[in-house]
């Protein structure tokens, strides 16, 4: 564990991640394509990544319960093959039902990969380094949306849609070959571990969501996880250019500007839940509110909002996605070992169940004004898009209500065990207290190396 090994097998497997992220993310950089390519409507072409979405939801608990059980080299090889199968299905489709089918394919590809990925890092890896690879694994793994806003774009608009879809395939092609050549479910040496039955899979999935644990790790993933994905996955890209007028140069500036951000502010958060782990939730609404307020600032701006609001808005999203990842470390640090991998699942079901709801809804919101004649009949306008995202809202409000119960019965099972939630003031002491003791250890080190340093040139002379 922790041994060249074990980071080359994560490499390749946040590889394959990367990998699923991109081929999740190019239809949103293609909306407006496929809006003529398929002659949809908003709802419409809201069901494309609804459906995909819906798929990818559904089978996180049954591949929660499938990676404890067969191992997640299967698995990710698994969804390397579904996702070639879907993306070619898209490049050839041309209509409706047909691009719906291969977006179902990429949705249950990406659906078997990132649970893996993750059910990896307590086999190769230990200690307190798990939280800050968490961070990592989603950080590296976000630079997939670069991969579909920037070069699949490029492709799309100089190539045609599907020689770009093609294109997208045979990135998973490469994962495919790569995993089954390189990653391996555990050190060698390691015992299989005995393989639990089916009846036995059935109550630990009972198990994992009576843990109030976990129940909080899946209300933090509903609450900020969504609206990163419903801007980054969707509705993003057509609001930036249609409603706000952007170019689409700068409008893929502002994308890679959303991954940026979220491998700036990964690490830090990683750290920070390893150093303050019962203050996660804490950090989880201040994050909720943030991005609540970034959105209340850019829909109540009068007009176009400018540049720099729109890019604190875009900002403020990225900073969700990590801050999503403190709902894998609930599941992590209240269930054991044998059902890691479902309640992993039940946390990961949270965001895409609140991003599938919330890009339905805006969807169908836009067409109800377009059919009213709101804003001049244009289905992209401003004032349209401004009421058809203010759904987001309501759906991070449901969000919050869930994390406040469900972290009031983690600390009250807590407070049944004997332990005690330290006040802010006591945890601020305990940290400053920490890092005079890291000092102290330090300036002792650098003494005693200058001691050392002193007697090795007396006994010299």
């Amino acid at each position: 564990m922790n041994s060249t090994r074990a980071w080359f097998v994560w490499g390749i497997s946040v590889l394959a991640y990367l990998a699923a992220v991109t081929q999740r993310t190019t239809f949103g950089v293609a909306g407006l394509e496929a809006t003529a390519r398929f002659e949809a409507t908003a709802s419409i072409l809201s069901v494309f990544t609804v459906v995909q979405l819906l798929v990818y939801a559904a089978l996180q608990i049954p591949v929660g319960v499938l990676v404890d059980r067969f191992g997640p080299r299967l698995l990710i090889a698994a969804g390397a093959a579904l996702m070639v199968g879907g993306q070619l299905q898209l490049a050839a489709a041309d209509s409706v039902g047909a691009g719906i089918l291969g977006r179902s394919l990429v949705g249950a590809g990406d659906a078997l990969t990132f649970i893996s990925v993750l059910r990896l890092l307590p086999a190769w890896f230990s200690g307190r380094s798990i939280p800050v690879l968490t961070q990592w694994t989603g950080i590296i793994g976000q630079l997939g949306q670069i991969a579909s806003a920037v070069p699949f774009a490029f492709v799309l608009h100089r190539f045609g849609w599907s020689t770009a879809f093609v294109s997208a395939a045979s990135l998973s092609v490469l994962i495919l070959v790569l995993t089954l050549v390189f990653v391996r479910n555990r050190p060698a040496g390691v015992p299989r571990p005995v393989l639990l039955p089916l009846r036995q899979s059935a109550t630990s999935l009972a198990e994992a969501w009576r843990q109030p644990g976990t129940r909080l790790g899946m209300w933090t993933h509903f609450t900020i996880q969504f609206p990163g994905t419903v801007f980054i996955l969707m509705w993003g890209f057509p609001y930036l250019v249609s409603a706000e007028g952007l170019e689409s140069s700068w409008a893929s500036a502002l994308m890679t500007l959303f991954v940026v951000v979220a491998i700036i502010c990964g690490p830090w958060l990683g750290s920070w839940v390893g150093r303050h782990p019962l203050r996660r939730s804490t950090m989880v609404l201040l994050i909720a509110a943030a991005m609540a307020s970034a959105w209340l600032a850019v829909l109540l701006y009068p007009g176009p909002a400018p540049m720099w609001l729109l890019a604190l808005l875009v900002a403020v999203l990225a900073i969700g996605g990590p801050g999503s990842m403190i709902g894998f470390d609930f599941a992590r640090t209240y269930n054991p070992g044998h059902r890691l991998g479902t309640a992993t699942g039940i946390v990961n079901v949270g965001g895409f169940i609140a991003s599938l709801i919330s890009m339905y809804l805006i969807g169908v919101v836009l067409d109800i004004l377009n059919a009213r004649g709101f804003s001049g009949g244009d289905l992209y306008a401003l004032e349209s898009f401004r009421i058809a995202l203010a759904v987001q809202l309501l759906v991070m409000a449901v969000g919050v209500v869930g994390i406040l119960r469900t972290r009031a019965r983690v600390r009250a099972r807590m407070a049944d065990d004997g332990l005690k939630l330290p006040s802010l003031r006591q945890a601020i002491a305990r940290e400053r207290q920490r890092k005079q003791s890291e000092r102290g250890v330090r300036q002792a080190v650098r003494q005693e190396q200058g001691a050392s340093g002193s007697r090795e040139g007396t006994d010299a002379g």
